[in-house]
């Protein structure tokens, strides 16, 4: 495509976001939710989205039959909101023929686990398949007739986060079909660092793909470099990918998501704090879902209740409509106005073992293994281990991951 073809391209994408309402995100209220349709300006003013830098990739979808792998946060920014990256690329005449829908969905609306249903998307008409069902990976027979794969979901850089793991499977089916994929980059609210417990080979799963730590210090399309690079993806092929990169964007980039990525993240407090109160999704203590402050509190009833001040009753509500310890007090702490944090911190969980009344009830032994990546933490925790003393037997597998890590770095 020539450059003036490029420029009538991108011209008309834009006149057709400024003009248009935008596809917001359907509405929840929520008094702690800090996440909206409206779109800081210190974001606008910084940090630009692959899907904004549309001159880059709109060439390399023309004149090609395109499927998306998309969910809510898939959108172009503008001033006043944002308009929908499917919305766009059609009203560009951008053949897009089908959807791929992660875990929650493609509206975004689906509980944690919850299983997500082929269908119609009722805005577009388009097929929407999902890849949180039946089947995890793209099957030969869905990505037939295709020509290329356009990846843009929002990360918030913890393992146990699945989107990673579709990344991986989407990437594996296409280097097994010799279809390219080509990645959006967005930011990582938790890029600034790497921490946690590296993922053991023996207990990966959707939870965990990869021997990485638990938090990862990558954008998706860093990510992605590094599946291909390591040789990550199944029978060690490549797949043939093209990362659109993010602009004005560092690692210690402060990033306020304007779009909650999944609905038990409803703010930056809930996304600061996820890879440390996400390991109590592998326990019976209650973390927040039920609540309007997911991942921002910790609690259940049969922690000691002179052990804490605070307490709150999980409900079922958007998000999570049967929560642990549904209609019972719990007993355990509100981290809402707790510091900003730049590593996993154990004290909580440790906390929260150390105060349970019936400690046979604590821990749900696979899922937590499936979560932390080793059956070591859950022993260290039951042997009365400090935080301290846990985090230096992650040492050397961080040092090794940093490592590999460095070379496929594409921001400061």
């Amino acid at each position: 495509m020539g450059f003036l073809s490029i420029f009538k391209s991108t011209f008309l994408l834009w006149v057709l976001i400024l003009s248009s309402c935008g596809n917001k995100m359907t509405s929840h209220k929520n008094t702690n939710d800090s996440i909206t349709a409206q779109v800081p300006e210190p974001v606008l003013a910084t940090v630009v989205v692959a899907a904004n830098s549309t001159a880059e990739y709109l060439p390399l979808l023309k004149n090609k039959k395109v499927a998306i792998v998309a969910n809510q946060t898939s959108v172009i920014f503008k001033k006043q909101g944002y308009t929908h990256l499917v919305d766009s690329l059609l009203a560009l005449q951008i053949d897009v023929k089908k959807v791929f829908a992660p875990e929650h969905g493609f509206r975004g609306e689906a509980d944690a686990g919850e299983v997500v249903k082929d269908g119609l998307d009722t805005k577009t008409g388009l097929p929407l398949i999902s890849l949180y069902g039946k089947n995890k990976k793209p099957s030969d027979e869905q990505l037939q007739g295709l020509d290329v794969v356009l990846f843009d979901i929002q990360d918030v850089g913890v393992r146990f986060y699945t989107y990673i793991a579709t990344l991986q499977l989407v990437m594996e089916a296409c280097a097994k079909n010799n279809i390219p994929v080509i990645i959006l980059d967005r930011p990582n609210p938790n890029a600034s660092y790497v921490d946690g417990p590296t993922m053991e080979a023996k207990h990966t799963s959707f939870l965990g793909m990869t021997t990485i730590p638990l938090v990862y210090g990558m954008t998706i399309g860093e990510y992605a470099q590094m599946l291909n690079g390591e040789n990550w993806l199944e029978g060690k092929k490549k797949a043939d990918i093209t990362v659109i990169p993010l602009k004005n964007y560092t690692h210690n980039t402060e990033y306020h998501l304007p779009i909650r990525p999944s609905p038990n993240l409803p703010n930056d407090k809930s996304i600061n704090l996820y890879p440390s109160l996400g390991l109590f999704e592998g326990t019976n203590v209650n973390a927040g879902r039920g609540t309007e402050f997911q991942f921002q509190r910790y609690g259940a009833s049969f922690i000691n209740p002179s052990a804490y001040d605070f307490t709150y009753v999980p409900k079922p509500n958007f998000g999570s409509k049967y929560p642990k310890e549904e209609g019972k007090t719990c007993y355990g702490k509100d981290l809402s106005n707790s510091p900003q944090l730049q590593r996993v911190t154990l004290a909580w969980l440790i906390d929260a073992y150390k105060n349970t009344t019936d400690k046979s009830k604590f821990f749900l032994t696979d899922s937590f293994t499936k979560h932390s990546g080793t059956e070591k933490l859950q022993q260290q925790i039951e042997a009365g281990l400090s935080e301290e003393a846990i985090k230096k037997t992650w040492q050397a597998d961080l040092d090794a991951f940093r490592k590999i890590r460095i070379k496929y770095l594409m921001y400061d």
